[in-house]
């Protein structure tokens, strides 16, 4: 389990990156990097500056004013510990990390630490949203050796980049039993590598050795897909693990694990009457129901929090990731479309209000993240984990003033506080909150209904309604006075592409044209600032650019990985079936011919994080895990299948099955750690539906028929819209033949509902569509 950065502690505080480089002068021609202390009034208030101060990961920036001579990752760091003989120590994490922040603090910032580690290591900085490839290395080497993962990630390397040893969060002394302090462990490797230094090294060797041999072990039967057993194997195990009371999934710390939902969903489009898929639906919508009036759901601002701390969605780890908002809004559509309760819709909504006005660069672009921790006031010199979303009773009674019309003696705060649980003392426990950052403190949840609250102040719904809603904008306004938590202003293409599949999700579901066109800005920016349209090659990730230029790149830029083309392709395929602009299919197969060029494993199947060529990856390896997001290779395996009923290509189709297919030997003894990729073996030993509709794109039967399309729930069909006007028709016969054959009734749109390309009699009213697709 990655559980480090999943537990709460109390956060000693860190400094502020704005004013980490004031008065500093960088001398990066120099062959020694010169970093030059801050004037200040004392030693312990001395700053530094180092090499990092020249990157554009706000990870990185975060450390640029650490007493440590951090290098990012490349030749030079490498070649410096190569001539100079010393172990590389190798830390890893990202921006919003709340244990980061604590290490960084301890540890990052002590001057004697910074001297211990400069004196004997070569140290690196890794922001492992950037390079997603060496973090699953070095994480799956800590994982088998310290039986557990997180960040931050500290590694120590030979020179050849070779784990020696690794761990999670060291506390800076030995205070904590059984847990090693930084600086011993930090004395202990100097005194391995001085006085027994192979067998530092041979203790690495070892499970790099057993790496490579475990993944090709279990790479070899490439060309069987998987047995369609596995389906209700990877259901049983949901099923157990199942909270009845709460929803979700295990224990706490709860997650909300979207990819599950994808699976239930998928397993009651298959069978809807049977006792399998009404209760794989009731887990989904109970767990969905239960997180949105949890307080992992932010009442206020709106979206969602990481994850929650204890089993009942009340108190969260409060940094909110793009990929979450993508994957949950996705999910609260899904669960719309498939119970036609208006309230999933809302809260889809309401996320992605969120995105568009909190995560989202002018151009089109989002952010990846807003962090848990911020100043409690302008005046803090610390920050706290929550401070900017928490309440006491007090201020809420102070903001929400007004009388309740005809209702003697209620206030809207009355209302408010006992309809989000809102208490004099506070609504988190000793238990839920060990550090004590939150006494006194509310987290706004939902405990009990609507309906709860009507009555006990004798209101009618609209009044109710009406109350909550001024409340919670109320407290929005007075939120907006707090101190921001820190956005990371990196955009990442994977998570880009997820985003764009929630909005084109959205435009579909919810027949708004205004999710489409923010979906359709989305692609527009990343074809714009993050493709090379010469070699067609994507890149990983472009920052906000504070001189006001649009957006910056790093000085070398990063090339993108498996999962930015697999979570990309997906989005434009979604994007598609919303709006039919055939731009965006050839887009998706261009990047699909490009995945394969670079990522494919010809000797055992599927695809590997990172291309080939890169001497600093020891080790290529595979995602095989659907964790917060998806893996590449589970992804891939539906958008295969998707492109080649699109597409006609049957190379493709096969392809899927290969990339199932390697990971039989995971899908067979833990099902349940890919259901993303359950879903596409799902739709592998289900028959797809070809939906193609003949008719003028912006006619209104056409865009009735589209519309009754887009309300079922059919996770495993293409839908293609013809225009005989549109020129592009050519591109898409060219490769369906079927299209040549068909054409409108009547001369008014027309729907084919086809498995396997063999068309049931064609309709051209709703109705009869609709009974067609029932």
């Amino acid at each position: 389990m990655l559980a480090r950065c999943r537990l709460t502690a109390q956060f000693l505080g860190r400094k502020r990156i704005v004013s980490a480089f004031q008065g500093i002068e960088f001398t990066p021609q120099a062959t020694d990097w010169q970093w030059v202390r801050m004037s200040s009034t004392s030693d312990e208030e001395k700053k530094y500056s180092n090499r990092l101060g020249l990157e554009k990961s706000p990870y990185l920036l975060q450390h640029a004013s650490n007493p440590v001579d951090w290098y990012s990752w490349g030749t030079e760091a490498f070649e410096k510990a190569k001539q100079e003989d010393k172990p590389i120590f190798l830390s890893v994490g990202y921006s919003t990390c709340h244990w980061c922040h604590v290490m960084e603090r301890e540890s990052f910032e002590s001057k004697e630490i910074g001297e211990i580690l400069n004196k004997h290591f070569v140290s690196i900085k890794v922001d492992r949203e950037e390079r997603p490839d060496i973090d699953k290395i070095y994480m799956t080497f800590v994982q088998m050796t310290a039986g557990g993962g997180g960040w931050p990630m500290n590694v120590w390397l030979t020179p050849d980049l070779k784990p020696m040893v690794g761990g999670t969060y060291f506390p800076p002394d030995n205070k904590y039993a059984g847990h090693p302090g930084f600086k011993s462990v930090l004395l202990h490797i100097i005194d391995k590598w001085d006085h027994d230094r192979e067998g530092l090294r041979n203790q690495g060797s070892a499970i790099v050795q057993a790496l490579s041999q475990m993944d090709d072990s279990r790479s070899k039967s490439k060309s069987l897909v998987p047995s369609k057993s596995l389906l209700r194997k990877g259901y049983a195990m949901l099923v157990s693990s199942y909270d009845s009371d709460m929803g979700g999934f295990g224990k706490a710390p709860k997650f909300p694990q979207p990819v599950n939902f994808n699976y239930l969903f998928g397993v009651n489009a298959g069978e809807p009457e049977t006792r399998q898929g009404e209760k794989a639906l009731a887990m989904a919508v109970h767990t969905l129901r239960m997180m949105a009036k949890g307080g992992i759901y932010d009442h206020v601002a709106k979206g969602f929090h990481r994850y929650s701390t204890d089993a009942q969605w009340h108190v969260p780890h409060f940094e909110k990731m793009l990929y979450d908002q993508a994957q949950l809004a996705a999910a609260y559509l899904d669960a719309y479309q498939l119970t036609k309760d208006k309230e999933f819709a809302n809260v889809a909504r309401d996320v992605l209000e969120y995105v568009s006005r909190d995560l989202s660069h002018r151009e089109g672009g989002f952010y990846s993240a807003e962090d848990a921790d911020s100043y409690p006031a302008k005046a803090s010199t610390e920050k706290v984990e929550g401070a900017f979303c928490v309440w006491r009773e007090s201020e809420v009674r102070d903001i929400l003033t007004e009388s309740v019309p005809k209702h003697a003696g209620v206030t809207e705060a009355d209302v408010m506080c006992h309809h989000y649980d809102i208490r004099k003392n506070g609504n988190v426990t000793p238990e839920q909150d060990p550090h004590g950052e939150l006494t006194g403190k509310n987290v706004l949840i939902v405990r009990k209904s609507l309906e709860d609250t009507v009555k006990k102040f004798g209101l009618s719904h609209s009044e109710t309604k009406d109350i909550l809603k001024r409340g919670r904008e109320a407290l929005f306004e007075v939120r907006k006075q707090r101190p921001a938590p820190h956005l990371d202003d990196k955009m990442i293409t994977s998570w880009n592409g997820l985003m764009i599949s929630a909005y084109a999700k959205a435009g579909q579901v919810l027949g708004d044209d205004s999710y489409t066109e923010r979906a359709l800005q989305a692609v527009q920016f990343l074809r714009a600032h993050m493709f090379r349209s010469a070699s067609g090659v994507l890149l990983r990730s472009c920052y906000a650019c504070s001189s006001g230029d649009t957006v910056t790149q790093t000085s070398v830029p990063i090339e993108g990985f498996s999962d930015d083309y697999a979570f990309l392709i997906q989005g434009l395929l979604d994007l598609y079936e919303t709006c039919h602009d055939l731009d965006l299919l050839k887009w998706a197969e261009l990047l699909q011919t490009k995945q394969n060029d670079l990522f494919w494993d010809e000797e055992h199947g599927g695809y590997f994080t990172s291309p080939a060529g890169d001497s600093s990856v020891i080790l290529r390896m595979k995602s095989d895990q659907d964790g917060a997001e998806p893996s590449a290779n589970s992804v891939s395996a539906m958008n295969l299948q998707r492109l080649s009923h699109y597409l006609q290509r049957k190379e493709w189709w096969e392809r899927a099955g290969h990339t199932m297919g390697a990971f039989s030997h995971t899908l067979t003894q833990v099902p349940v750690a890919l259901p993303q990729m359950l879903c596409a073996l799902l739709a592998w030993h289900t028959p797809w539906k070809q939906i193609i509709i003949f008719g003028d794109k912006d006619a209104a039967d056409t865009t009735e028929l589209v519309r009754c399309v887009q309300s079922h729930f059919i996770p495993n069909k293409i839908l293609i819209v013809v225009d005989s006007n549109d020129k592009d028709n050519d591109y898409l016969k060219s490769k369906l033949e079927i299209l040549q054959s068909l054409e409108k009734m009547e001369g008014k749109a027309t729907a084919y509902v086809c498995e396997d390309f063999t068309c049931k009699t064609p309709v051209n009213t709703v109705a009869a569509l609709t009974k067609l697709l029932q």
